[in-house]
């Protein structure tokens, strides 16, 4: 057990142009890497050192501009709405290591984690009039599954409700995306970005993908699978609190026009989204909404209606 106990589970370093993160480690060699700036995860990796999540070659870590790749955080929007930035604002601020979280319930041992917190400022309170108290939990878990919690309180006190919208912006990193997959959302209905958010019903028995996709699943389920049949990989994500689940590439034309992402960069990643975007959440002050997501690896032998038992999602 010696080696166990010098295990460093959580470390504080600095990363790209100094920037604080948060190294995360656990036992079997599993990592994750989290920023400050954003509270953003921006790495995870499995036992064998192979990243999990797509971070672009030419990233900017460096405000304003939020980091291309990793986990985003999309708060207190999805999208592009008034005076707000694309998507809010959390995902290009600095969040702070919360010096005294609130208990959460776990069913994890872990003691790989971090608990962030992002709280309004005077000058944000201008662009978005609401005073808030956002608290993050990143964990990894023993067997290398990592789970995101988010906490976001109304703290205003002069007696508003507000509404937000809400999405962990995965990217998950993929051999080739003309090979992969994804179950769970067929037969679903769903909001075409591509397509002025026309409502559609998805059709055949899974998703695949040719050409640029930007959709909006609604009431989706609380698991899907996207199926790497290249590298014999499934990532399974569960998902509790967030009813959407958003799914994008930006293929060819697209990537070519963002200037922080790689020509060719499309091929390797995919964003599989945990959301809450059609119908906004609506707080009252001193209410709290919580919305978390568990993302995990399974090898592709399992398919979707029989991911590994031992992994079951368990709702508190």
């Amino acid at each position: 057990m010696s080696s166990a106990k010098e295990k460093v589970f959580v470390e504080l370093s600095k990363g790209i142009n100094g920037l604080e993160k948060v190294i995360l480690r656990e036992v079997r060699g599993c990592s994750a890497e989290i920023y400050l700036y954003g509270g953003q995860v921006t790495s995870w990796k499995n036992e064998y050192g192979e990243q999990l999540l797509f971070l672009s070659s030419k990233a900017n870590f460096k405000f304003p501009n939020p980091i291309r790749g990793g986990i985003p955080i999309c708060f207190p929007q999805f999208g592009s709405h008034g005076s707000l930035d694309k998507h809010g604002f959390a995902r290009n601020r600095i969040w702070s290591i919360d010096p005294d979280p609130p208990p959460f319930p776990t069913n994890s041992s872990s003691r790989a984690f971090v608990d962030l917190i992002l709280k309004h400022s005077e000058e944000e309170v201008k662009i978005w009039p609401h005073r808030y108290e956002f608290r993050l939990r990143v964990t990894l878990g023993p067997g290398g599954d990592l789970m995101l919690t988010s906490r976001i309180r109304n703290t205003n006190t002069d007696g508003k409700s507000f509404a937000f919208t809400f999405a962990y912006h995965t990217y998950f990193a993929v051999s080739d995306i003309s090979e992969v997959r994804v179950e769970g959302l067929e037969t679903l209905d769903y909001l075409d970005n591509l397509k002025n958010k026309e409502r559609f019903t998805e059709q055949g028995d899974a998703i695949t993908f040719e050409s640029e996709i930007d959709k909006i699943y609604l009431s989706t389920p609380t698991k899907i699978a996207i199926l790497d049949h290249e590298r014999k990989r499934t990532f399974v994500l569960r998902k509790d609190g967030l009813p959407d689940a958003v799914v994008w590439n930006p293929w060819d034309k697209k990537a070519k026009a963002i200037s922080d992402f790689g020509d060719d960069e499309y091929k390797h990643m995919l964003c599989v989204e945990a959301a809450c975007v059609e119908k906004p959440i609506v707080l009252k002050p001193g209410e709290e909404w919580r919305g978390r997501q568990e993302i995990s690896t399974v090898p592709s032998s399992y398919c979707s209606g029989q991911l590994d038992p031992k992994k079951v999602f368990h709702s508190d």
